[in-house]
């Protein structure tokens, strides 16, 4: 960049923005065509796009066959959102011309924007069949595969990329990459060698996040804490963290820290509710239940078809023996059309502890095909036949309940009580 450019761009940065173009429109009077060119990518640079394109229009018309206009052109034509445009600049450019590469490469972005992946994909394929050790190219591939998920694919590519002798910008942290596409690919331990080695070279948030994560399902709790507490350090309002962080405290038995993260989740996220969720559970594990219940009326509250929230919540209020809580909340999920074989076992539990034989008795035999071999609901059903005198039907449930579960041996006795008045 030319001295006459340099102090137009130091007004421009010092506050004197239209002095500063004003010379930069001075300087392009008189400007020789390598000038321009650089005036058309400070324009660029500065958003002025209209008067970069000018400049790019005016070149190629005296440079027909030069690729790298083309590309600049196309990039142009992005910026303004013209898309197809864009593609016909970049087919212009010719197989022997250097900036070919390059406009592959932005080809391949264009028509993955459009939503032809197997056109972007044969782009970036043709790209490397030509240049298969340019890095770039490789580089290019394993970006493609990663955004669609083919995280299998992606890896050969980044591998390329680190093992090639020619390296890419340095703002480019391939290991991250790696990283993000080996833990997507359920490859955690190769993960985490690669998320060390790219956080040395730069700190990214998300990646930070990733690094956590990875450890995590490898049950490497410590680390994951550790990631998840410095990455809540940089950033506080990185919501995502917060359900991990509690997670892994949870795994370590750390009960009540789990609770104080889901707690910060939520002042971060407060429409969260499977935060709420969360915290009610904990809550209950802390024996907290006043608290328990609370969170997890107010994740009902936000969301009224959670229904990990209302299996949860089901789920103590029997415990609780709240029969008629447990009717009206059901009653309640019904409502949002919900339907669960575990919510007809509670209601005929609690209609049973209500002494509403029938409705007892209906719902019971709506739960039966998901719990024939619950020795719980088994036990409980044969008793509840028991009561109604029906022994033979009752000796059947009670007996296979034990067939499931022989430590029964409460269950064992009263069955042996039954035969013998029998």
């Amino acid at each position: 960049m030319n001295q006459a450019i340099d102090q137009a761009m130091r007004l421009i940065e010092q506050g004197a923005t239209e002095k500063g173009l004003n010379k930069l429109e001075d300087i392009e009077k008189t400007a020789n065509h390598d000038t321009k060119y650089t005036l058309a990518q400070v324009y660029f640079e500065l958003g002025l796009i209209d008067r970069s394109k000018v400049i790019i229009d005016e070149l190629l018309a005296l440079y027909p066959d030069e690729g790298e206009l083309y590309t600049f052109a196309a990039e142009l034509y992005i910026d303004l959102d013209q898309e197809d445009e864009a593609i016909e600049m970049l087919l212009e450019i010719k197989e022997q011309d250097e900036a070919y590469l390059q406009a592959q490469l932005l080809l391949a972005d264009l028509y993955q924007m459009q939503g032809l992946d197997e056109v972007a994909e044969q782009k970036l394929l043709q790209a490397a069949k030509r240049a298969p050790d340019e890095p770039i190219i490789s580089f290019g591939l394993a970006e493609f595969y990663l955004d669609r998920g083919d995280y299998g694919k992606s890896i050969p590519y980044y591998k390329k990329v680190i093992y090639s002798k020619e390296s890419l910008p340095t703002e480019i942290n391939v290991d991250l990459r790696m990283a993000e596409a080996y833990s997507a690919n359920g490859q955690f331990e190769d993960a985490l060698i690669h998320y060390e080695k790219g956080l040395k070279n730069s700190e990214e948030l998300n990646a930070i996040f990733g690094y956590g994560y990875t450890a995590y399902q490898l049950g490497e709790y410590k680390t994951a804490i550790a990631q998840f507490e410095k990455l809540k350090e940089l950033d506080p309002q990185y919501s995502s963290l917060y359900p991990y962080l509690a997670k892994a405290l949870e795994a370590q038995e750390s009960l009540n820290e789990a609770l104080t993260a889901v707690k910060e989740g939520v002042a971060v996220d407060e429409y969260n509710d499977s935060l709420f969720v969360h915290a009610g559970k904990l809550s209950l594990k802390l024996k907290q239940t006043q608290q328990a219940e609370e969170y997890l009326r107010d994740a009902l509250a936000l969301n009224p078809a959670n229904f990990e929230a209302f299996r949860t919540l089901a789920a103590f209020l029997r415990e609780e023996e709240r029969y008629d809580d447990v009717i009206e909340l059901i009653a309640h999920i019904k409502e949002f059309g919900e339907e669960d074989p575990l919510f007809e076992w509670y209601l005929a539990s609690a209609y049973h502890h209500e002494d509403q034989v029938d409705k007892a008795d209906k719902h019971y035999q709506r739960a039966i095909d998901a719990f024939r071999e619950d020795a719980d609901f088994l036990e409980e059903y044969g008793r509840f036949l028991l009561e109604l005198g029906y022994r033979e039907k009752a000796l059947a449930y009670l007996r296979k309940s034990v067939g499931y579960d022989q430590s029964r041996l409460h269950l064992q006795e009263l069955i042996f009580e039954i035969e013998s008045y029998s």
